[in-house]
């Protein structure tokens, strides 16, 4: 199995923090570190200081400063940023960090956090997605020296020169959600990768399943999707720390052991044995400690060893 460090930064994290997470995870083996791409923490935002830190800065910031973990966003809110400008920056950050972008795009679902930073909340936020989709990689994938033009609903571009170009001809696209339908066909046309977001064990097999129907649908191989997790984390060789790692979370260790990677090392490396038997081929694992490195120094030395071979 795949093992990747997420982390929420919206929740209260300096860059030096994450800077620091990121590069022992490098250190430490993991193969790659994703951030979220939140403005907003969900708990009180003025207790989640110093705030949040914008995605694609992180990454820009990262991309200099490690040397062979992948990188990405899961996932980059389609409502942020005009799909031109994004297939810009895209592109930038990978060449930044020599081509280990994995490019994750969601069509937001938080309408508060919305509302408090001026940002639009559109109805029809799938159909802003898959015209943003259709954008990025309509621009990557022009041939360099011809134009990109495009006339959708909701953008339009004309005579777009379609540079800068990523250093992966196409960074990995990552799409994911619980949706029943439209995600899995979203993912179908356009992912290289499904996430299932917090599936359960019982929700993991159908929802992929729904990918691998849709990608039936358009005679695509469902093969080459790559089928993915994410979940809480909270591992702690004592009580003391398994407890003060779940509190991260705002859960308790039950609720973690029962629900995310939690509780003991043999329990973490249990419940990655389950999710590999429902078809999780890579797993994120939400970082909420940012500073906390002695929990993925634990997790390297004495659960990433056993997952490695699953």
């Amino acid at each position: 199995m795949d093992i990747r460090i997420g982390t929420q930064p919206q929740m209260g994290a300096t860059y030096d923090d994450i800077l620091g997470a990121a590069q022992a995870a490098e250190r430490l083996g993991f193969d790659g570190f994703f951030v979220s791409d939140h403005v907003m923490g969900w708990r009180d935002p003025m207790e989640s200081l110093p705030g949040p830190t914008d995605a694609w800065t992180t990454l820009a910031g990262l991309a200099r400063e490690t040397s062979t973990i992948r990188l990405g966003t899961l996932v980059t809110s389609a409502n942020f940023r005009y799909p031109g400008l994004l297939a810009v920056q895209v592109a930038q950050v990978d060449q930044m960090s020599g081509g280990r972008i994995d490019f994750g795009l969601g069509a937001g679902w938080s309408e508060a956090e919305h509302r408090a930073y001026g940002l639009p909340f559109p109805v029809r936020r799938f159909d802003v997605l898959e015209e943003q989709l259709d954008v990025i990689t309509g621009i990557w994938s022009t041939p360099l020296g011809e134009r990109f033009s495009y006339d959708g609903e909701f953008y339009q571009l004309t005579e777009c020169p379609a540079v800068p170009k990523p250093t992966q001809s196409n960074p990995p696209i990552i799409i994911g959600g619980k949706g029943p339908t439209r995600t899995p066909a979203v993912a179908a046309r356009y992912a290289d990768e499904f996430n299932g977001s917090y599936a359960t064990l019982e929700e993991t097999p159908r929802m992929f399943a729904a990918a691998r129907a849709a990608c039936e649908a358009i005679d695509r191989d469902p093969s080459t999707l790559v089928y993915s997790v994410m979940s809480s984390l909270g591992v702690g060789a004592t009580a003391a720390d398994r407890q003060r790692r779940a509190g991260y979370s705002g859960k308790s260790v039950d609720d973690l052991v029962e629900t995310g990677v939690g509780g003991t090392p043999q329990q973490a490396i249990d419940r990655l044995a389950a999710l590999a038997e429902a078809g999780v081929q890579r797993i994120y694992l939400q970082f909420p400690g940012f500073t906390d490195i002695d929990h993925l120094e634990l997790i390297a030395a004495e659960v990433l060893p056993a997952a490695r071979a699953l």
